[in-house]
């Protein structure tokens, strides 16, 4: 089909991308305003109309939200550029065909079901368009990329969106770890020419009256468009101000033996620091003599990826060392007791609301000071007291209100990127409660916290010490 469409129809900064079928994914992000989801659509009615084959799925999170999106946004193009003849569009079960057979259908990620039985009247699926792909999740995407399949026409998966969490898959799969598949375009309302004039004037009115919603959202740089619990200007600004660990590696922990017996002395093993490039720990502060430590610690519960812990130096209150990796519980616990150890014998508190396994290693080990909370005996009713933090109603609203103060008023202690982009992206849901974006990670918070609130709520070494399996107080 012989259609000629203008060069001067589309915005400049996207036409090398208006007929790139080498990359396997093309990224389309940024800010308000840019004209990304219009040039997706417009890109599509070109291949739709040149190529001998392209079936395309639309795909959303939801498949409600496609009737005003993606399915709205290709007729309006449609009745723009006077293609209506060549278009047969059916509001009633939402699919777009072309004169020459090729065909766009719309589903969204809510029923996987439904995606796996799709099919077109003329060939195979090649190409998928994931309109606000921040919406996903990652598992989500693996299975759309699995439908690409085959070795017929060149497949290719069109994603735009407006950047947030700096934690999403989204910037880890495509920016932290660059696929020489892909294909990255930022684009903000600047490099759109057709934008209206009052609308632009709207969004540059935010870089005086709101400039971190400006940078965010008109600009299109990693950040957090939610309702943010925490300062995210401030944490911005402090996130340009690192300068990055002292040392990064972790500890190598031997089992020491006696010498006649063999028998194993778990309350005396060999450790040393071992620098890594790649390690766990991130070393801001190296222990000082005389100085107390507190380290809070959180397992890899439900809708978590990671182990975390957070020591701080007990009187500033200034991030000293941080852990955050993938690893086997017993490897955690190993690593916590010489953490422990190393910043002067640092009372440790780990959650205990998912596994008491780490908390349970500590105390095999010999670890002097864990930190316990009170309880009452289920059957006795009896005052008791358990190792470990566990996380409640109760007292997760204490520790997080906690965790607010001392990032407002002393932002300055933060010194780790992981844990500022944790914190950037914990928001309020639609209910008001607090936690992480979707497609983010809270660990490095929720370890904070809890090391926040050993600092604040528990009595000097002096005062309070813990040994439950010594019975000592």
């Amino acid at each position: 089909m012989n259609v000629r469409i203008p060069d001067r129809a589309f915005n400049r900064a996207y036409r090398p991308l208006l007929r790139d079928r080498e990359h396997r994914y093309l990224v389309l992000y940024g800010g308000a305003g840019s004209g990304k989801s219009v040039f997706a659509a417009q890109r599509y009615l070109v291949r739709l109309m040149e190529s001998p084959l392209c079936n395309l799925l639309a795909a959303r999170a939801t498949a409600v939200s496609h009737r005003d999106s993606t399915y709205a946004l290709l007729k309006q193009v449609i009745v723009r550029w006077n293609l209506g003849s060549l278009f047969k569009c059916a509001d009633s079960d939402l699919r777009v065909t072309c004169k020459n057979g090729n065909a766009v259908i719309f589903k969204g990620l809510d029923d996987p079901e439904k995606i796996k039985s799709v099919t077109f009247p003329k060939g195979e699926l090649t190409d998928i368009w994931v309109e606000e792909a921040s919406e996903l999740t990652l598992a989500q995407f693996n299975q759309l990329d699995l439908r690409l399949r085959g070795r017929g026409a060149h497949k290719q998966i069109t994603l735009t969106f407006n950047p947030i969490s700096a934690q999403h898959w989204l910037k880890q799969r495509f920016f932290d770890h660059p696929d020489p598949r892909a294909r990255v375009l930022k684009t903000t309302y600047r490099d759109n020419a057709f934008l209206d004039g009052d609308y632009r004037r709207t969004l540059e009115s935010y870089r005086d009256s709101d400039p971190y919603f400006y940078q965010v959202y008109c600009l299109g740089e990693w950040g957090v468009m939610g309702r943010s619990i925490f300062d995210a200007a401030q944490l911005s600004r402090r996130l340009g101000e690192l300068a990055g660990p002292r040392r990064r590696g972790e500890f190598v922990f031997s089992t020491v033996y006696q010498a006649d017996t063999g028998q194993v002395l778990i309350h005396r093993p060999s450790i040393r620091f071992a620098d890594q490039p790649e390690g766990f720990l991130s070393v801001y502060e190296e222990p000082q003599p005389g100085r107390e430590y507190v380290i809070g610690g959180d397992t890899a519960g439900e809708g978590s990826d990671y182990f975390a812990a957070q020591v701080l130096d007990r009187e500033s209150g200034r991030q000293a060392c941080t852990l955050r990796g993938r690893m086997d519980e017993d490897l955690y616990a190993r690593q916590m007791y010489c953490l422990g150890l190393w910043y002067n014998q640092a009372l440790v508190a780990v959650e205990a609301n998912f596994s008491s396994y780490p908390i349970r290693e500590l105390e095999r080990l010999g670890y002097p000071r864990q930190y316990a909370r009170p309880r009452e005996d289920g059957l006795t009713h009896r005052p008791g007291m358990s190792l470990g933090f566990r996380t409640t109603a109760a007292t997760r609203p204490v520790i997080l209100a906690g965790l607010v103060e001392e990032v407002r008023e002393r932002c300055q202690g933060l010194r780790d990127r992981d844990t500022i982009e944790e914190l950037l992206a914990f928001v309020r849901n639609e209910k008001g409660r607090p936690e992480a974006q979707a497609g983010a990670h809270d660990d490095c918070v929720m370890a904070l916290a809890i090391a926040h609130y050993l600092r604040r709520s528990v009595p000097k070494p002096a005062l309070w010490s813990c040994s439950i399996a010594r019975g000592r107080w």
